[in-house]
Formats: structure tokens, C-alpha cells, sequence
């Protein structure tokens, strides 16, 4: 489905997963986060894909972001690796089926020891072989690889590069730092991070999972790249040193709701972005307001 990504006219993505599920009543834990819907209410998560469908998501991103060996083995489940990634994607494709629209279908990959800790990334050589596992899990049922909420150029080249290898096309979405500086978590720039991948054929750029203030601040470097995007959390600032076993669940702005949110990314689009939508924190409401917004403002 590569000749869908020509970006002729922006696109949407969908908004967060753990949280929405959450808000549903599905027990998130402080291991796996989202990845526990998949064990206790498939069903459930499948309803929250149709609903962004259903709100207009042009994108939907497959539940395999805590889908990952170390924080599965924390459970004792590091056996169904394999399994829990497949149903992931065969979750979206049914939503995706059931929703009656040509939706494309991204698989996730996700920071590999935690969110937002470039200290904690690891060598390329180690976690590259973990990356080209979950690619070959997901592969099957997704129309393109998204590498999201990397927080460092290495954590973005090794997933970069073995989502490469599957054929399908690649975007790669940075963390950027809670100082507004459009740097990423590490210290690196946008352009520095760039470099890195600009051997790959990376087709789409984006920023994530960090203020929307951030992402504006990043935007005109990101669309400098090509392709350009953003999808922002609703967090207040996260501490450089959270880890989510003992940081807890990051609390929430009272200042995005759906109609602030969509302010934001309508300056995202005004300094180039070509594809928004929304992280931890948004919902189905705030996806359908972002529809509105892109249906209304100029292409």
C-alpha cells in the first residue's frame, strides 16, 4: 500500500490506546500498559480502533506498543511474544473491516526499555535482532511501520532499519524534550536525528508522545525533511528520570481537550504538517475534531 503514502492530501492518525482503554475500564498495569487489553479484552480493543475509524482516522496504529520481551517477562508471559503481537495486528484488521472504510493499518514500534530514556536505549547490535522480531510478527496484517516516541537517533536507526527491511514503508516519530527546545529527549536535533536514518528509506517524519508545544517548536525542521507530522500527548512534563513501574501513571493536562488540542495542530499545519493526530491522553473525540479541522482548513 505504498502508493497510498504520496501524501497529495494530509493525513490522520488515531489517538492513544492505554488511556482510552483505561477510561473503558480495561486494567492497565504498570508492566505492559496497553499490551494487558490484548490479554483481558481483545474485544475492547478492537472497538477502540473502530472508533477512531469511525471518527475519521485515515491511520490506525496496531496495540503492539508494550508488546515487547523484557516487559513481558516482568509478567511472566514472555512466551506469547509471537502471539500477542499477531493478535494485535489481527485486531486492527478486523476493526478495520468492520469500519467498511480503506483505513491503512501501522504497526507500532515502540522504545524497548522504557518510554522517553535515551540512557536506556542499548547498543544497536542487541537491540536490533529485538526490533527485526517484532517486524516479523507484525508484518503480515500492517501497511507500514511506524518507529515511534524514539528519544534518541540510535533508538530511531536500529527500529528504522529493520522495519526497512520488511519493504513497507517507514515513518519515524520522535520524543522531543519537555524545554520546548525541538530537541530530542537525548539533546539531539531534529537534523542530527535525520542524519542518522538518511540512509534508510524513511518516508515520513514525525514528532511524538511530548507536548504540543514541543512539536511546534520541531515543525519547520521536521517538514524540512519531507513529509512531516505530529501527534502530541496530553501529559504534564515528564521527568527525565520516569520510568512507569515506579513513576506511576503520568497525569493529565487540563488544558486539551478536543477544541484546544485541534488549535495546536493547526499551527502544526500551518508550518508544514502533513499528517497529525493524537497520543496518550487523546480520545476518539479528539481524532474527530481533527477531522473537522482538516476537512475545513486548506490541503
Amino acid at each position: 500500500m505504498a502508493e497510498r503514502f504520496d501524501f497529495d492530501r494530509p493525513l490522520l492518525l488515531d489517538g492513544g490506546m492505554g488511556r482510552e482503554l483505561r477510561r473503558r475500564g480495561v486494567p492497565i498495569l504498570d508492566t505492559i500498559w496497553s499490551a494487558n487489553g490484548l490479554i483481558v479484552a481483545p474485544d475492547v480493543v478492537r472497538e477502540v480502533h473502530l472508533d477512531y475509524i469511525r471518527a475519521g482516522a485515515d491511520v490506525i496504529t496496531v496495540n503492539s506498543y508494550g508488546v515487547i520481551r523484557d516487559d513481558l517477562a516482568k509478567e511472566g508471559i514472555e512466551d506469547r511474544f509471537g502471539e500477542l503481537n499477531r493478535l494485535a495486528g489481527k485486531l486492527a484488521q478486523e476493526a478495520r473491516e468492520e469500519g467498511g472504510r480503506a483505513v491503512a493499518i501501522a504497526g507500532s514500534l515502540p522504545p524497548l526499555r522504557g518510554s522517553y530514556r535515551p540512557d536506556l536505549v542499548g547498543p544497536y547490535e542487541e537491540i536490533l535482532p529485538r526490533y527485526r522480531e517484532q517486524v516479523e510478527h507484525l508484518a503480515g496484517s500492517v501497511d507500514l511501520f511506524i518507529c515511534e516516541t524514539m528519544s534518541s537517533a540510535a533508538e530511531a536507526l536500529a527500529a528504522a532499519t529493520a522495519a526497512a527491511e520488511s519493504g513497507k514503508p517507514v515513518w519515524v516519530s520522535w520524543t522531543l524534550h519537555e524545554d520546548c527546545s525541538g530537541r530530542l529527549r537525548s539533546g539531539e536535533t531534529v537534523a542530527e536525528a535525520a542524519a542518522a536514518i538518511a540512509h534508510l528509506p524513511v518516508s515520513a517524519f514525525l514528532a511524538n508522545c511530548c507536548a504540543p508545544e514541543s512539536i511546534a517548536v520541531a515543525m519547520p525542521a521536521l517538514a524540512g525533511l519531507g513529509a512531516a507530522g505530529g501527534y502530541a500527548n496530553a501529559f504534564r512534563p515528564v521527568p527525565t528520570d520516569w520510568e512507569l513501574e515506579t513513576g506511576g501513571l503520568l497525569p493529565l493536562r487540563d488544558d486539551l481537550d478536543p477544541e484546544a488540542y485541534a488549535r495546536h495542530a493547526a499551527g502544526w499545519r500551518a508550518d508544514g504538517a502533513r499528517i497529525i493526530g493524537g497520543c496518550c491522553g487523546t480520545g476518539p473525540a479528539h481524532i474527530a475534531r481533527l477531522r473537522r479541522l482538516m476537512d475545513d482548513g486548506p490541503s
